[in-house]
């Protein structure tokens, strides 16, 4: 009787064996889109400045001009398109400013969105972001016909009652 009850004790509990297993967060099944005419597809991981949550996904060099719908815009030198997702993945609201993102050349060298083709090609300046909220962009940029991209520096919102700015988050563009 006794090895009888040793043995019941001395067995493993296979619940408390086995290792738990995750269990994967379900995702959005979104259809893939084609890349436009004249962009690159940038796979670049997801950036995060502040309250912000960036990604960079197409990026379109040497363009000598554009159309708008009332206007032919010429650039002054080329103009460098990038194309982003920005999402607010917190829960309150938060603030995405075009005018403040940088692009950054070969030496270092660091350009401000143009406001002009911005305009023209209605993409938006300052906009809101309520929590959870995602929107598709392009940024514009004129900057010299011989300069060479390779980032692109974005900046958040600084979080809920922090004041002052972010550091901004740098995504190669190569």
């Amino acid at each position: 009787m006794t090895a009888a009850v040793l043995t019941g004790c001395t067995g493993t509990d296979p619940a408390r064996s086995a290792s738990p297993t995750a269990t994967p967060t379900p995702t959005y099944e979104l259809p893939p889109r084609p890349v436009r005419p004249s962009e690159r597809p940038i796979a670049a991981k997801p950036a995060n400045d502040g309250d912000t949550r960036f990604q960079v996904i197409g990026l379109q060099t040497g363009l000598s001009g554009f159309f708008g719908t009332h206007a032919e815009w010429q650039a002054k030198g080329q103009y460098v398109v990038v194309r982003i997702v920005v999402e607010n993945p917190g829960r309150a609201n938060s603030r995405f400013v075009a005018g403040r993102q940088k692009l950054v050349a070969a030496g270092g060298a660091t350009y401000t969105v143009d406001k002009f083709a911005q305009a023209i090609k209605r993409q938006p300046d300052t906009l809101p972001l309520g929590a959870g909220v995602r929107i598709e962009m392009d940024l514009w940029f004129d900057i010299p016909k011989e300069a060479k991209v390779t980032a692109i520096r974005l900046f958040g919102d600084p979080p809920l009652g922090v004041t002052g700015t972010t550091d901004g988050a740098e995504v190669p563009l190569s």
